[in-house]
């Protein structure tokens, strides 16, 4: 039977190590190993599979807590000894609880993650649509449907142009703040993702 997947360079022991990268943040969220059955079974699954060198066995991600990665993407590096899995995840990844795995700072600074931080305001406001919780602001804004929501951009617009006229970047900053958060709130109503504009910018530049 031919190779699935020829340029993928096991190890000695049959393994090649898997870095899980979230599709939409960029975070690295866990390290793991990937035999070629634990390839094929996330090919043919779209869930990503490993095999746990503990155990000895192949294992899906979430099998057990329902924190499940769904495949986006895979990627070899350029000698095919390692593996870039793009997936989004369905929960926390780490098994303490952790959004990463890498949580653990060594040496410098935590790294700030633009990135992962409006992954997380994204994650918040379709919870507080769905939830509804009594006393949340968003979920207050989502009972008022797109009006409500439209005023409320409109007004944070305003306010943008306010601060900039007033030339005071930290006035400006918290305002722009305000009026990317309701566009977010917005988005949502409108079941657009924010990668949808990203893509439309992206195809203006080119």
């Amino acid at each position: 039977m031919s190779d699935p997947f020829p340029q993928v360079q096991f190890g000695p022991t049959g393994l090649v190590p898997a870095i899980v990268q979230d599709a939409r943040s960029r975070q690295v969220l866990m390290v793991g190993y990937m035999n070629q059955e634990a390839l094929v079974r996330t090919r043919d699954t779209g869930l990503v599979w490993f095999y746990s060198r503990s155990r000895g066995r192949l294992w899906q991600k979430g099998e057990t807590s329902g924190n499940v990665l769904r495949l986006v993407r895979l990627t070899a590096d350029c000698d095919g000894d390692a593996l870039l899995v793009e997936a989004e995840p369905a929960g926390p990844t780490c098994h303490t609880g952790a959004t990463s795995c890498f949580h653990n700072p060594l040496l410098g600074a935590p790294a700030e993650d633009p990135s992962a931080t409006a992954a997380e305001l994204l994650r918040v406001i379709k919870q507080r649509q769905a939830e509804r919780p009594e006393g949340s602001y968003v979920a207050r804004l989502f009972d008022g449907g797109v009006d409500r929501i439209a005023k409320k951009v409109a007004e944070e617009a305003g306010e943008v142009i306010i601060a900039a006229k007033n030339a005071d970047p930290a006035e400006l900053t918290r305002e722009m703040a305000d009026l990317w958060f309701h566009c977010y709130v917005l988005l949502v109503q409108a079941g657009v993702e924010p990668e949808q504009v990203w893509a439309e910018l992206t195809r203006r530049r080119k």
